[in-house]
């Protein structure tokens, strides 16, 4: 390597303290919504052996979520950021409480509309999480060291992603369901709690205010007036959409690889686990060069790792083909955030954020929704198999409708 050029790179993300008190709130808030969604998975699909009600939990948080979601945003641009992460961790902690009482069997045992009532919850107050960490990503951290700040918030969030699911599986299959819930709560509050104690000036909103809806819909006027960004956006919420298998692992635990909620942990934690591998690399040599080539082949590989998953009959293949889903969602998700950032407007990032969180937050509950759906109209395998076939048309069709982002290269973006 030159040494002019090492002399010149930025230095570590990792060495701005505020960054890494920001890569806390987010692995503690992480941790604790992963908890809550393994541990619901299988409480639900104990009660009712049904792959559709799996699905119906990613409809309750999602529609809340969508629902909230743009006027996060504008929150998120117009309020202290801390303050409300702070407030939507301690929402986090009351739904993982109430989903604790729940499995207490105090309240209506065998229902499962209490479940999704405080999924609801979940839902609304997730909105905020993304966009506070996003808005103040860029207050911590120089422009220049957004692509190594990129790949090593991926590694932290999807290291939550590969521990979060582990340690519900654990907790519920050998402390109990109560348990796994109340550990949720701990670390939401945790979350909130370093959130507050970040040291940052956080800017003043400059001239007058904007009304909601307006601003509002000069975010959305901005993402839809950005090709590269849209794309990319667009990619990835569809290929989510239609691959979402991983939304429907309980049942293939229970029905096809015959196996308990220890290891329904572990496929939840293999596609991050793959994840935090690419995203380590990423961290020390971010991408630059044919970036959106490289994005379109990511999500390619997604949608085959899917299929393969779909076709598996043995539970570490199983897991094998989540990893490496993991590893081509990790890339996709690095660059997708690169983008994001450097094309955003500081006074917009709170919105922006949220428009991406609808593409691609809501994506994941959808697909569950989606695939629940599919798998009691076609069957568990079918479903699977044919969302991965979906996926790698998503993929053929916006490398054919958005040149901008097959010949993108990250440095005609500084």
């Amino acid at each position: 390597m030159d040494p002019g050029a090492a002399a010149s790179s930025p230095p570590s993300p990792l060495r701005e303290p505020g960054y890494r008190v920001l890569l806390g709130y987010r692995l503690c808030a992480i941790l604790s919504y992963q908890v809550v969604a393994v541990t619901v998975g299988w409480h639900v699909y104990e009660l009712t052996r049904d792959p559709f009600a799996l699905g119906l939990v990613g409809l309750a948080e999602v529609l809340p979520y969508i629902g909230m979601a743009l006027f996060a945003g504008y929150l998120v641009d117009h309020l202290p950021k801390r303050r409300l992460g702070a407030m939507a961790c301690a929402g986090l902690a009351t739904t993982a409480l109430l989903l604790a009482f729940i499995a207490s069997g105090h309240l209506m045992p065998g229902a499962t509309w209490p479940i999704y009532a405080a999924i609801v919850l979940t839902g609304l107050v997730r909105s905020f999480l993304t966009p506070v960490y996003t808005a103040l990503f860029a207050q911590v951290l120089r422009r220049e060291q957004f692509a190594r700040g990129a790949g090593v918030g991926s590694v932290a969030f999807q290291s939550a992603l590969v521990c979060g699911p582990a340690l519900g599986g654990i907790l519920a299959g050998f402390a109990g369901k109560t348990a796994a819930y109340a550990s949720a709560a701990v670390l939401a509050l945790v979350a909130g709690g370093v959130l507050l104690g970040l040291r940052v000036a956080e800017p003043r909103s400059q001239g007058p205010r904007v009304p909601v809806l307006s601003s509002i819909g000069d975010g959305l006027r901005f993402v839809w007036n950005t090709q590269v960004m849209l794309a990319a956006q667009a990619l990835d919420l569809f290929a989510v959409l239609f691959g979402g298998a991983i939304s429907l692992a309980p049942a293939f635990i229970a029905e096809i690889l015959h196996r308990g909620p220890e290891a329904l942990g572990i496929l939840r934690a293999a596609p991050a686990l793959g994840a935090v591998a690419v995203g380590i690399a990423l961290a020390r040599r971010p991408p630059g060069r044919h970036a959106g080539r490289l994005l379109l082949w990511a999500v390619a590989g997604f949608g085959l790792c899917i299929i393969g998953f779909g076709l598996s009959r043995h539970f570490w293949l199983s897991a094998l083909f989540l990893l490496l889903s993991g590893v081509c969602d990790g890339v996709s998700v690095v660059l997708r955030t690169t983008i994001m950032q450097l094309v955003t407007p500081d006074g917009m990032r709170g919105r922006v954020a949220s428009i991406n969180g609808i593409f691609i937050g809501s994506s994941n509950e959808l697909g569950a929704f989606y695939a629940g759906s599919m798998a009691r109209l076609l069957g568990l395998v079918p479903a699977v198999v044919l969302g991965g076939f979906v996926t790698l048309g998503v993929v053929a069709t916006t490398a054919a409708k958005a040149p901008r982002l097959r010949r993108l290269d990250l440095k005609d973006l500084h």
